[in-house]
């Protein structure tokens, strides 16, 4: 008995569909990579089925939909096809449990107050002994003891005239003053890391690269900057001092762009 080859295995590669629908549509590389900030080594590889350049699953799903959408085709047939070939789409990772080791901690020691009052009545009787024998009751080392040592006074601490010091209101952060008569953008990689692309107004490439989890970015301009996201749910954004409060999905790619008066998403 013979097996055939399932429609799955006959139907043309990512790479292949990506490459067909550019030229039908009459785009270069160049074209495609500067309309969808993804790099031309990284278009060239992927329409040769190559993801690894793409820095991970979750960047080769972005940019398959960002060049699919780029030549007016459905992202998502392409991206359910990438899951199959490479293991599909791996399950969110359940909350590990938190344990919080109980510390054994000593019950404290109540003080023995029983004992210290036998000890100081001890330590009397026999300092009053040894005093009436050295030279009676009348002794004033005798009169002393029975009466208790006199209160020691402290004296008040001197006045001082001269005003205290109120203690310096905490300052605001760098980016909170950013100046106004620019545009001022930082990026947070709180969630995770996130291949980004950041210009000035002019076009000039200001930073082109993967922002590791824990890392930050800050740029300026004196116009606009423009950004890409490769993946916008890791990222926190900060616009002029301002927090941006969009909420982007994990994996989603986003081109943004902000001028002095943001934030307000371009």
């Amino acid at each position: 008995m013979s097996i055939g080859n399932s429609p799955e295995d006959d139907r043309p590669s990512i790479g292949r569909v990506l490459q067909q629908a550019r030229i039908a549509a009459g785009l270069t590389v160049e074209e495609i990579s500067s309309s969808t900030r993804v790099r031309i080594p990284i278009v060239h590889a992927i329409e040769e089925d190559d993801f690894s350049r793409c820095g991970g699953d979750v960047y080769a799903r972005g940019h398959i939909r960002t060049l699919a959408r780029a030549v007016e085709l459905d992202p998502e047939p392409l991206v359910s096809q990438y899951d199959a070939e490479h293991g599909g789409r791996p399950a969110p990772t359940p909350a590990a449990p938190l344990f919080e080791a109980e510390r054994i901690r000593s019950e404290p020691r109540r003080p023995n107050w029983t004992a210290a009052m036998v000890a100081a009545i001890v330590a009397v009787v026999g300092f009053v002994g040894f005093t009436f024998l050295k030279g009676g009751d009348d002794s004033p080392a005798a009169t002393q003891v029975a009466e208790g040592p006199a209160p020691h006074k402290k004296s008040p601490a001197p006045k001082s005239d001269k005003p205290v010091d109120p203690k310096p209101a905490p300052s605001d952060s760098a980016i909170a003053a950013a100046p106004r008569d620019k545009v001022t953008v930082r990026l947070d990689a709180s969630q995770g890391k996130s291949w980004i692309s950041a210009k000035d107004h002019n076009g000039r490439l200001l930073f082109d690269g993967l922002l590791l989890q824990g890392q930050t970015k800050t740029f300026q301009d004196q116009e606009r900057i423009d950004l890409v996201l490769g993946d916008a749910g890791s990222i926190e954004l900060f616009v002029n001092g301002k927090k941006v409060e969009d909420k982007f999905r994990p994996g989603q790619v986003e081109r943004l762009s902000y001028t002095k008066g943001d934030p307000a998403v371009g």
